[in-house]
């Protein structure tokens, strides 16, 4: 959609000021570092979906986890396709970005969900600690006391 609908020469300000849809296309990573090493990033990204998909996943017994680990292949696959499929090649496509947020960088669906992931990680590891097995490190945790109802695994 974003291809289709915006102009990368007319940034599109969203009310407020806080967002504009601005479409560029990305061959790096975030701020666009490392864009000579695309192919890499792709060979990682691989790497990455077929860890979260073979090994975390067959082991999340918890539903905080469960969206933790759907978020993360949402946003690995959203920018493996991109990687995959974009212009120019396979293994060396430019991810497209279209969401810059004021004072900070333009990035995509694929990002945020990759983001939210890692702070849901954070929240669930640290804060409640809770284990990918729904299993708290402390015995409070492990009887679910610290747990909110609709997280409870």
């Amino acid at each position: 959609m974003a291809i289709a609908n915006l102009d990368p020469t007319n940034p599109v300000q969203l009310p407020g000021g806080l967002i504009t849809l601005w479409l560029t296309r990305n061959p790096g990573a975030a701020f666009s570092m490392g864009e000579n090493i695309t192919v890499v990033f792709t060979a990682v990204s691989i790497l990455a979906l077929l860890a979260v998909a073979v090994w975390a996943l067959p082991r999340v017994r918890h539903r905080g986890w469960a969206v933790a680990a759907g978020l993360l292949l949402a946003g690995i696959a959203g920018n493996l396709s991109d990687r995959l499929f974009r212009e120019p090649g396979p293994f060396q496509g430019y991810v497209v970005d279209f969401i810059q947020l004021r004072y900070f960088a333009i990035v995509n669906v694929a990002d945020i969900f990759i983001t939210s992931a890692a702070v849901l990680v954070v929240w669930l590891s640290l804060v409640s600690k809770v284990g990918l097995d729904g299993v708290g490190s402390t015995p409070a945790v492990a009887a679910g006391a610290d747990l909110p109802e609709h997280l409870d695994g």
